[in-house]
C-alpha cells in the first residue's frame, strides 16, 4: 500500500508536451505574419531563438527578477534582436495571438491520460505550476486534463514561484494533509524537485531525454508509464 494519498503533477514539459505545442504555433505565425520577409530565414531558426530567449526570461521570473508584463513584452523583441531583426519589427499583435494559439494545442506526452486515468483511482490528483492561470486553464482543457484534477494551483494567484515552499505548503495545508502524504511529479530539477524537497515532499524527476541532474530525487523515471511501479 502507497504511502502517498496526494500527487502533484507540474503541467509544462510533465504532461502537456510544451515543445510540440510551441513549434506548431511558432511555425504557424512564421508563415501568418511572413517573417521570412522581415529577415528570419526559417521556421527552424524562429524555434531555435525563441527556445533560448524564452528560457532566459523565464529563468529570470522565477526567481522573481522580473514579473509576467515584462516577460511577455519583452519576449517576441528580444527574440527578434537574436536573430539580427530591428525589434520594432515585431508584429503589434504577435505575442497575443501566440498566447492563444500555444495554450489552445492538445499534444501531450506519451501515455499521460494512459496513467492519469490509473492514478485517479487510487489518489487525489492535482498540479502544481509556475504557469499564468488563464493559459494553463486554456492548455488543460484544450488537451483533456481539467477533470483529471482537484486542485490546481499556480504561482499567479499564490504570489509564489516554484521552488519556493511555500507553494507547496499551500498545497499540503489546503488539502489538510501532511507533506509525507504527498508526491511531486515534474521535469524540471530546479523548481519541482528542489522545492518540493525543501517543504518534506518526496519527488519523481521525469526525465525522457537523461539529462544529468546534480540533485538526487527520489525516483526518477523516463516514461509517464514507469509511474505504475512504485504507485
Amino acid at each position: 500500500m502507497s504511502k502517498y494519498h496526494h500527487l502533484f503533477f507540474d503541467l509544462d514539459h510533465t504532461l502537456w508536451d510544451y515543445d510540440r505545442n510551441v513549434q506548431e504555433s511558432l511555425c504557424e505565425l512564421f508563415e501568418l505574419y511572413k517573417l521570412q520577409d522581415l529577415g528570419i530565414p526559417t521556421c527552424e531558426d524562429f524555434y531555435g531563438a525563441f527556445n533560448k530567449i524564452n528560457y532566459q526570461l523565464w529563468s529570470l521570473f522565477n526567481v522573481g527578477e522580473i514579473d509576467k508584463d515584462h516577460l511577455r513584452q519583452q519576449r517576441f523583441k528580444q527574440i527578434f534582436e537574436h536573430l539580427g531583426v530591428d525589434g520594432i519589427s515585431v508584429p503589434k499583435d504577435m505575442e497575443e495571438d501566440f498566447m492563444h494559439r500555444t495554450s489552445s494545442k492538445p499534444h501531450l506526452f506519451p501515455h499521460s491520460k494512459e496513467i492519469l486515468t490509473y492514478l485517479q483511482h487510487k489518489y487525489e490528483l492535482h498540479i502544481i505550476t509556475n504557469g499564468f492561470n488563464e493559459s494553463q486553464a486554456m492548455k488543460m482543457s484544450a488537451s483533456g486534463l481539467t477533470s483529471f484534477f482537484k486542485m490546481i494551483v499556480t504561482s499567479e494567484t499564490m504570489g509564489h514561484r516554484k521552488p519556493d515552499k511555500r507553494i507547496f505548503e499551500y498545497a499540503v495545508d489546503k488539502l489538510q494533509t501532511e507533506p509525507s502524504a504527498c508526491l511531486m511529479i515534474g521535469d524540471n530539477p530546479d523548481s519541482d524537485i528542489l522545492g518540493a524537497r525543501n517543504a518534506g515532499i518526496d519527488q519523481v524527476l521525469f526525465n525522457p531525454l537523461n539529462i544529468s541532474c546534480a540533485l538526487v530525487p527520489t525516483y526518477t523515471i523516463a516514461s509517464l508509464q514507469e509511474l505504475r511501479e512504485f504507485l
